[in-house]
């Protein structure tokens, strides 16, 4: 049994046929999928989806490139989502330097107050990443301390040194399709080198189709792809390698 610890099933591409995704992702073994927010209104969504259907956890936050949009009482309100016991996670948050969506001060700024309620709920937060690993890792630090922090570092595409800082911070770092593309060797060279105790799979659904599904929508029951070659990597079977990376989600996430 898989977890896919990183979806989006609010967004409009699942709307017709949910209930034949969910279904595809049980006949493919996924027990559980965790539904992350990107908004206030999207999280919210997200909460709707747990509290229907048993399969879904969700994960409140608004992600970097839309805090520039934010309503004066949104991040109050994911305040008050991240204290139901469906929501499992803070987030998705972060940085992003790709998109020029937000400045990068407001994003730090949100960023860290993200990791602020993920401390007070005891709930970990989700970490958004693209074009920004110095900056990312100067705030985990910051927030760290002389502690360790409780977190995933989602979708992961850095290199080995941005994942032993993390992982010595104590982050779990989640790999996605992008690790199945055949350009990203350097990637996978990394993905091998995270301890089996620390390693998360997901979707990002509906993004990011693994091989031999890219250019379709992605969804849940894809994750078996890129567990697949994660497992490979690791020179394990699917079945241990989805045992070792459940047990990790499970922990983390407090799913029971």
């Amino acid at each position: 049994m898989l977890i896919d610890t990183h979806a989006h099933l609010d967004e409009q591409s699942f709307h017709l046929d949910l209930e034949a995704v969910l279904q595809n992702a049980r006949e493919a073994q996924v027990e559980s999928i965790l539904s992350i927010g990107i908004t206030a209104e999207t999280s919210q969504a997200a909460v709707e989806l747990a509290k229907r259907y048993p399969q879904i956890h969700a994960v409140a936050g608004i992600q970097p490139n839309y805090v520039a949009e934010m309503k004066p009482n949104d991040f109050a309100l994911i305040e008050e989502l991240a204290a139901l016991d469906c929501v499992v996670g803070i987030g998705e948050t972060g940085l992003d330097r790709y998109w020029d969506h937000a400045p990068i001060d407001l994003q730090r700024e949100f960023f860290i107050k993200h990791i602020e309620l993920s401390q007070r709920t005891e709930k970990p937060f989700i970490v958004h990443c693209r074009d920004a690993e110095a900056d990312v890792v100067g705030v985990l630090k910051e927030c760290a301390g002389d502690e360790q922090l409780n977190g995933v570092m989602h979708s992961f595409c850095g290199d080995s040194a941005t994942a032993e800082t993390c992982l010595e911070l104590g982050l779990h770092i989640s790999f996605a399709g992008m690790v199945t593309f055949k350009k990203n060797e350097e990637l996978r060279e990394v993905a091998k080198m995270v301890p089996l105790n620390r390693i998360l799979v997901e979707t990002d659904s509906p993004y990011l189709s693994p091989v031999p599904l890219r250019g379709k929508r992605n969804e849940p029951a894809n994750v078996v792809h890129t567990a697949r070659c994660l497992a490979d990597l690791h020179g394990l079977t699917l079945d241990e390698f989805a045992i070792a990376s459940t047990a990790n989600a499970k922990t983390l996430f407090s799913i029971a």
